[in-house]
């Protein structure tokens, strides 16, 4: 990155050199070439002056004054009367020069243009004189060229000398501005002092190490959770299974304990069960090929497996809608609505009711389930979705709940793109709807 700034430094510097050197030739080479102008028209006129009151006698008089001028007269046939620089009798016919026509029309005239006779880009001022012939004076160009290369000696040993300043003045510069960087604290990325470019790279930073907190947090209390819900149904099945082995139990009694170490072995299957659910989700593991689903019918095939469960509490479940066809996973969304309408039954007072509807929306697909249960206290409507939190600790035992059901809903939601809501209200029921979006729906 150093050595990047750097070269860029430099670059950057050198390409402005030649470009102000190629605008400061053009500069001198324009002021160069007005200022000639002025003294050809300048000389043109002091010529006129002299050559109407003296004739052209005085033409004569001034050979070999300034070999840098060049002086010519031209009549109206386009006959060379006079040149400072060649026989008269050498030279062509003037009539087609541009300058000398635009002198005959106008009075005076002007061209610039490489000179046939001398070989040299020319510039040439012709002016009238009172006895109808043309004077002309012309000077080379090359003067001008040769001020632009005589300039570049002195530029280049100017752009040499700053080129060496400017590399170590970026030098210190790239040093001074990468130092915040070089030095940045990457565990507290916003207590840095540094650019403002670099705030939203620094607070995505500081995001990211507080998200890293947060899962291993989520880790450590899962892995305490994890290990206090598998130690409860482990003691009781050592318990009961050590009584049995010590003889302390009668022989009418052993159904009963057979019965209470089944039903804590079932209970620690089905946990460990849904860890495993919950872990491929977390790892989005899940190997599943997405297929269109009929929620409608799926919903049905669950409330009849958990008919029995119902009846059991004289819950009363029934299901309403229309075929809807979601495209997802067969196994997750199963799960999904399975772990929703079983808390509908689990959490339900004797003789309650679970209604579930199941159909199409403006949305996308939607499955709504609703219960006369006991219902959550707001506070607790955003985090029953955590992994083992129940809000009544208490009776969890008692209704037989592993608190995964629906932290696996919150993940399999996520995996569909779904919404999951909760309306409730203690002692009155609870409603919990999965929207799912419109782009799962199949027609």
């Amino acid at each position: 990155m150093r050595k990047g700034i750097l070269r860029s430094m430099v670059l950057v510097l050198t390409i402005t050199l030649l470009l102000f050197y190629a605008i400061l030739a053009v500069i001198l080479y324009q002021r160069n070439l007005t200022l000639l102008e002025e003294e050809v028209r300048q000389e043109a006129r002091y010529i006129q002056t002299a050559v109407n009151i003296s004739g052209s006698e005085y033409l004569a008089e001034m050979n070999e004054v300034d070999l840098s001028t060049r002086v010519t007269q031209v009549d109206r046939d386009g006959e060379v009367l006079y040149d400072t620089m060649r026989d008269e009798s050498e030279l062509e016919d003037h009539s087609q020069r541009n300058e000398v026509q635009e002198a005959f029309e106008r009075g005076e005239g002007e061209d610039v243009r490489m000179s046939d006779t001398l070989g040299t880009e020319m510039y040439y001022y012709a002016i009238l004189l009172d006895d109808g012939t043309v004077l002309r004076v012309s000077r080379s160009m090359d003067s001008l060229m040769h001020t632009a290369v005589n300039v570049l000696p002195v530029i280049g040993a100017l752009a040499v000398l700053m080129i060496v300043v400017a590399y170590f003045l970026a030098k210190w510069q790239t040093r001074k501005l990468i130092h915040p960087i070089i030095n940045m604290d990457l565990e507290h990325p916003l207590d840095n002092v540094v650019y403002e470019e670099l705030t939203p790279f620094l607070e995505a930073m500081d995001r990211q190490n507080k998200e890293k907190e947060a899962v291993s947090n989520m880790r450590k209390e899962f892995s305490a959770n994890v290990s206090h819900e598998l130690k409860t149904p482990l003691t009781s099945i050592s318990g009961y299974a050590e009584i049995m082995k010590n003889g302390m139990v009668r022989p009418a009694d052993i159904p009963v304990f057979a019965e209470r170490i089944y039903k804590e072995a079932r209970r620690l299957i089905t946990l460990v069960e849904d860890i495993i659910k919950l872990s491929k989700l977390d790892e989005e593991s899940v190997e599943l090929e997405k297929e269109e689903v009929n929620l409608y019918e799926m919903t049905r095939e669950i409330v009849s497996r958990l008919s029995p469960q119902a009846a059991q509490k004289n819950i009363r479940m029934e299901v309403t809608g229309e075929p809807v066809m979601c495209f997802g996973i067969r196994q997750i969304l199963d799960e999904m609505i399975y772990n929703v309408c079983e808390n509908a039954v689990k959490y339900n007072n004797e003789g309650g009711r679970v209604s579930v509807w199941a159909g199409s929306t403006l949305d996308g697909p939607k499955i709504s389930v609703s219960d006369t249960g006991i219902g959550i206290p707001k506070e607790h409507h955003e985090r029953i979705f955590e992994r083992f939190y129940r809000v009544d600790k208490s009776h969890s035992k008692e209704r037989g709940g592993t608190g995964l059901g629906l932290s696996i809903v919150k993940h399999g939601a996520l995996l569909h793109g779904a919404k999951v809501t909760v309306d409730s209200v203690p002692g009155r029921g609870t409603r919990i709807e999965m929207q799912f979006p419109r782009e799962n729906q199949k027609n």
